[in-house]
């Protein structure tokens, strides 16, 4: 309980201290959006949450408005044409993830945790794997973001990315998220934070395999990736 509490406090705390400390960056890129590509600042998007709910998580327009139509539907590939010249580059550094600090605030997510999926992609998870990974908040950042930090790279080394990721990344996703939610304490939210912050200014170092030396084992598959 009091662990909980203490990560619930971090959250909201930390969320609105980022928002106002952000904003010179946030507001100019949201004028940015309004005057470029189709003149969206915001998308919401539907994705599982805690105890397998769907909620709208907000992140900055980046892609064309109707892109899950199109092309390969909710995944991203590298290079994607649907993506905006401005989406480019807050993909690339992750600018456009900063409004779910919202979803935060609101109770929806966490800083850390399993980042939430689209439903299409949840229900491939195991019911095991869906029953651990809902039973917390989703989250801003964690383990499974990290590790897939350049995921969009992968892809673009892979034959198949639709059949790759449903195959290959997304059951590693599910072990590693898993293994969070099974491993989840005050002290591992607050090295997840710290990482995803090492992460942002050194993309190309992966700290998180120095920290965490019992991550689950990469499928062989993966490992010339990561």
């Amino acid at each position: 309980m009091i662990q909980a509490i203490s990560i619930r406090v971090t959250d909201i705390v930390a969320s609105a201290f980022a928002l106002i400390i952000l904003s010179p960056v946030l507001v100019p890129i949201m004028v940015l959006l309004k005057f470029t590509g189709e003149g969206e600042v915001f998308y919401r998007q539907k994705r599982v949450g805690v105890d397998g709910l769907d909620f709208g998580v907000f992140k900055f327009a980046t892609m064309l408005r109707d892109s899950a139509a199109m092309d390969s539907g909710e995944l991203t590939i590298y290079e994607d044409r649907r993506v905006l010249p401005v989406g480019r580059f807050l993909r690339k550094t992750k600018i456009n993830e900063l409004p779910q600090l919202i979803n935060v605030i609101l109770g929806q997510m966490s800083l850390v945790g399993p980042r939430p999926q689209p439903r299409t992609y949840f229900d491939i998870y195991s019911l095991e794997a869906q029953s651990i990974i809902s039973s917390i908040r989703p989250g801003l950042s964690g383990i499974g973001s990290l590790v897939f930090r350049d995921e969009e790279n992968i892809f673009r080394q892979v034959q198949d990315p639709i059949e790759f990721d449903k195959a290959v990344i997304n059951p590693h996703k599910a072990d590693l998220e898993m293994w969070y939610v099974k491993n989840r304490s005050y002290v591992n939210y607050l090295k997840l934070i710290s990482l995803t912050i090492f992460a942002v200014v050194l993309p190309e170092m992966h700290f998180y395999k120095y920290i965490f030396k019992r991550l689950p084992k990469i499928p062989k598959e993966l490992k010339a990736y990561l």
